[in-house]
């Protein structure tokens, strides 16, 4: 670790490189508002955004290894070499990626797992894998945006991921208008609104990130190999997977509860509550990974500020009358789903103060390449969650959701815990391993 010899960032130039990427963050998650909203306005809306859901819940599995380029890249990419060759690893794994999405899309495959791992009826099959066909169009532009998002970030100009949200959210609702007005609302219209606002974004940081590239990046000059970048990218894509699969399993075992409606329903709200609040630190760990080796103190001071903000927002919604006022006007719940909620949500708040660092933490870890720690903790997080959800609801059936979120937040401790020991160990490390140099 370096100390802070070269003060090269204010305090206003931490915030002008983090608040983008937070609000490029919270701003995408109306993506989904946009599209439900659309979908509900036609006939049969429920069974238009059950099928939709459907095909959406799968996308959203098979994105996973697309996603974590735009890590990959702001970590590993030094110049456009580096560059010209992850983007040869992104069409590797675009190839197989699409090439499995093809097999889903035409294929009894498809059909066997949207009936026997989506619970889909038989009717909805032919609308589901139509939906999907279009809907996995979105994988091509969601890598070729990530790449070049890499770079922007690289290049501490995150402002332009905000822009890009900012105008894809604006084709989107064009986009949706336009099928409303020609009254043409069924699931496919959903995945072409989602298809065309990634496409608007991916173009938009094509553009910025080429430009930054041939300015500002020179020809050669670190020495990346092809075994770096697997290294580095296979633990992160399994990292977040094993996050995916995790809610999944907490329905699984919310449902031996004692009111199992309420168990599920209240843990779901309370979980996208808290997802919405925490989405805003979803990239803490590109603050790691841009500026920490130049700034550090001025970093984890900068941090310790704004990890406060999640957790006093979940205390003012569970512990002040604004929370039963935004469960009943903006979540629409009625007041019992809206108690069991407020409830699940005071447990939250322990995941509300951790999950800023775990992902600072991760930062660390990917900024010294070390993602297969990274996928450890992860591993201690969800075993942690799984057995405590299991003692608690073989124990407690009748605290419902609430169980849910003890697990997932004793989880996330665990997995505190263990990525700080990891980070302390590798910092006593490289302390020796300098000591010995200035010795030597």
């Amino acid at each position: 670790m370096k100390s802070d010899v070269n003060d090269q960032y204010s305090y206003k130039q931490l915030a002008a490189f983090f608040i983008p990427l937070g609000f490029s963050a919270s701003l995408t998650s109306i993506t989904h508002v946009i599209i439900n909203g659309t979908l509900s306005r036609g006939e049969n809306a429920a069974f238009i955004i059950a099928c939709y859901a459907v095909a959406f819940s799968l996308f959203g599995i098979i994105e996973r290894p697309i996603i974590v380029f735009r890590q990959t890249c702001s970590a590993l990419v030094k110049d456009r070499r580096s560059f010209q060759l992850l983007s040869a690893f992104l069409v590797l794994v675009m190839s197989l990626v699409i090439g499995f999405s093809m097999l889903m899309a035409f294929s009894r495959f498809g059909d066997w797992v949207y009936i026997n791992l989506f619970n889909a009826n038989a009717n909805m099959v032919s609308t589901i894998s139509l939906t999907f066909k279009v809907i996995a169009f979105v994988i091509i532009f969601s890598g070729i945006r990530g790449l070049y998002q890499g770079v922007i970030i690289k290049h501490l100009e995150t402002k332009w991921l905000t822009i890009g949200v900012i105008v894809r959210l604006c084709a989107m609702l064009i986009t949706a208008y336009l099928f409303v007005v020609f009254d043409y609302v069924t699931s496919v219209s959903g995945a072409i609104i989602f298809l065309t606002g990634m496409l608007i974004e991916c173009i938009i940081s094509v553009w910025k990130g080429h430009e930054i590239l041939k300015q500002h990046f020179r020809r050669k000059v670190s020495e990346l190999q092809k075994i770096e970048i697997s290294n580095f990218y296979f633990p992160l894509v399994f990292y977040f997977i094993i996050q995916t699969i995790l809610v999944p399993i907490i329905y699984v075992f919310l449902a031996n509860s004692e009111d199992i409606e309420l168990s599920i329903a209240s843990f779901a709200l309370a979980y996208s509550i808290t997802q919405m609040m925490l989405s805003f630190f979803m990239y803490t760990h590109q603050l790691v990974l841009q500026m920490y080796q130049k700034n550090r103190l001025k970093v984890i001071r900068f941090m310790v500020i704004v990890s406060i903000l999640p957790t006093l927002l979940l205390v003012i919604l569970c512990y002040t009358p604004t929370g039963m006022w935004f469960m009943a006007e903006v979540m629409g719940a009625e007041d019992d789903l809206a108690i069991a909620t407020l409830t699940v949500l005071k447990f939250f708040i322990i995941k509300t103060i951790v999950f800023p660092w775990v992902d600072f933490l991760n930062g660390y870890l990917m900024l010294y390449r070390k993602t297969r720690r990274m996928l450890i903790a992860q591993v201690v997080n969800i075993l942690t969650a799984i057995f405590i959800l299991w003692l608690l609801v073989s124990k407690f059936p009748d605290w419902n959701g609430i169980n849910g979120s003890i697990a997932a937040s004793i989880g996330e401790l665990a997995g505190f815990g263990l990525i700080l020991f990891i980070v302390i160990r590798i910092c006593r490390e490289s302390r020796q391993v300098e000591d010995k140099m200035r010795t030597g």
